[in-house]
This record gives C-alpha cells, structure tokens and sequence, in this order.
C-alpha cells in the first residue's frame, strides 16, 4: 500500500479491519516496527480525534509524529501551478512538499474543502499537491471529499457491535447544522459501507442527494422516519448541498434524531464521528444514551491509524 486516500477494495478493509482490532487488544505489540521512521502530520485545518489519535497510533509502532499546523504556524502556500507570488502567499507546495519528503518516512495530510469552487474539491486539488511533490507515502487525515481513516474506525465499530450474522441495516441520516459542512465524512462512510458489503440506506431532505459516484448501490430514502425502520446502525451526519455546491437548503430541527425517531429500530447504535452540534445535530438523550457508539468510533479512531501506518511500514 504506497497511500492511504480511499476505500480500496473489501480485501484491504478486512486485513485493516482485522489488524486494527489486533492493535486495539495489544497496543504495543509492533513497538520496534516504526523505530528510526518519522510521520509528518501536516494540518491545514483544526482537529482533535483525528490530530490525537494519529500522534498515539505512531507512538505504538515506535515511530516518531511531528505535527505542523501549516494554517497558523507555518508559511502561507501557493498551490497553483505557474503561479506569480506577488501576493499573500509566501512558499510554492512545490517546494514545501518536497522538503517534506525529505524530513519524513510518510506524510499525514488533512486539508478541507473550499465548499466554493466544486470542480477542484471534486478533484481533491490540494490533497493531491501533496501526492505529487512530496514523493513519499500520503496518508489522508481528511480532504475534501473523503475521510478514510474515520470510515474505517467506523468499519471497526460496526465489525464490533454487530449483533448477528445477518447483513446489518445501516442507515446514513442528513442532520441539520448552523453552517455548511463538507461531504467527506458522508461520502467516505456511504464509500466504506457499501464497499464492505453492508446494507446502506442514505435519508435526507430533497436537494442534499450526494455524488453519486460514493452512493452507487445505496438506497435513497426522503423519508427519514421510513429509513430509520428495523435499522441496525444510524450515522448522523450534516453536510451541505452537492448540487447546489456548498449551498445550506433547510435547517428543519424534524430531522435532528431523537429516541422517538427510533421507535421502529429497538436495538439501532447510533454514530457520529465528533465534533457534534448537541441538540441542533443529535439530541443529548440519544449522545448520552444507551444507543451510542460515538465514544467508541473516537477510540478506534487510534487503531484505524495505526493498522495504515503499520502497513505503509511494511
């Protein structure tokens, strides 16, 4: 595996899965695996669970993290090609990622989109700027349209709490929020379910449908008390309009998941991959319930980290 970006295919995702799940019954099992290997975790947008749980993952293998918050502590970087520099921007990526493939083993990345120019976050431009000049392993800690790494401790947590043999029924649920969020939580997790061979069924108002090319074999469903029938796992999650590009259509609290909005699903988990709005996205009684796995997903966001980097080592 040279890079970590995507759902690659249901073979990968088990090995990782089932790696991870080692990792997580003995942290330090491959302590001496990273010695002498640094990781550049480069930040161009705040994080907690992803910045945190990356360092920790890296500390269990041995290896050394050095983390760059390159949006307040580092040079302002141009990404465009042929660029005249004569404004704010004071260093090419050109030139930063390929000083940053000789500091570091592997290179972590998390960089959000502008949720104004869709072609480009649609191409995942800058994330990709990293790939292209730093000439080392990418690791991708969010870009704009995915969060691998996220999905995959989502992977984890359903593996750990599914209650029987059968395929579970796994509902992805729109939820309101005071601001446009991106898709990549949403994209990923619809991209990793659907991949591992999970039953996914995606409910949102009119207008927040996402690009198709993640949904492909999901079941679209407007009607969210519908959706929410018999499930097995609900995903809360807020993004924006795709179509619309970055554009917020309706706040409308109905959609906000209460305990009454499960009635028809006694024994669904709930997940949210954090930071959560409480009680604009997901209601307390729900977050602080029986029914949550969120906590969960945050601690598998550690072992999710450390099954990639222990396999890009290898």
């Amino acid at each position: 595996m040279n890079h970590f970006t995507q759902f690659e295919n249901r073979p990968l995702a088990d090995q990782l899965i089932e790696k991870a799940l080692a990792y997580k019954n003995n942290p330090r099992m491959d302590i001496s695996k990273g010695l002498g290997k640094r990781v550049g975790c480069i930040f161009l947008n705040p994080s907690l669970r992803t910045r945190a749980s990356t360092q920790i993952a890296a500390m269990n293998l041995g290896m050394e993290a050095i983390v760059m918050n390159m949006d307040k502590e580092g040079w302002a970087l141009e990404m465009k090609e042929g660029a005249i520099m004569n404004k704010g921007t004071v260093e090419h990526i050109k030139d930063a990622a390929a000083v940053m493939g000789t500091y570091f083993d592997v290179l972590a990345v998390r960089a959000f989109p502008s949720l104004v120019d869709k072609k480009e976050d649609s191409e995942d431009y800058i994330f990709n700027q990293f790939i292209k000049y730093s000439g080392i392993p990418v690791i991708s800690l969010e870009s704009a349209i995915r969060h691998p790494l996220q999905s995959l401790a989502d992977m984890i947590t359903i593996q750990e709490n599914i209650l029987s043999s059968t395929k579970p029924k796994v509902v992805l649920t729109w939820a309101p929020h005071i601001k446009a969020i991106p898709h990549a939580v949403a994209n990923s997790f619809a991209e990793w379910t659907l991949g591992c061979g999970h039953d996914l069924t995606i409910t949102h108002p009119e207008g927040y449908e996402l690009d198709d090319k993640f949904t492909k074999g999901a079941n679209i469903e407007y009607d969210q008390k519908k959706a929410l029938e018999e499930a097995d796992f609900v995903y809360v999650k807020n993004w924006s309009a795709f179509n619309d590009y970055g554009k917020i259509l309706t706040t409308d609290p109905a959609w906000m998941l209460r305990e009454t909005h499960l009635n028809k699903a006694p024994q669904a988990k709930v997940m949210h991959c954090l930071p959560v709005r409480r009680n604009i996205e997901l209601s307390d009684e729900i977050l602080d319930g029986k029914r949550s796995l969120v906590q969960k997903q945050a601690e598998n966001r550690i072992y999710s980290a450390q099954a990639v980097l222990s396999m890009i080592l290898e």
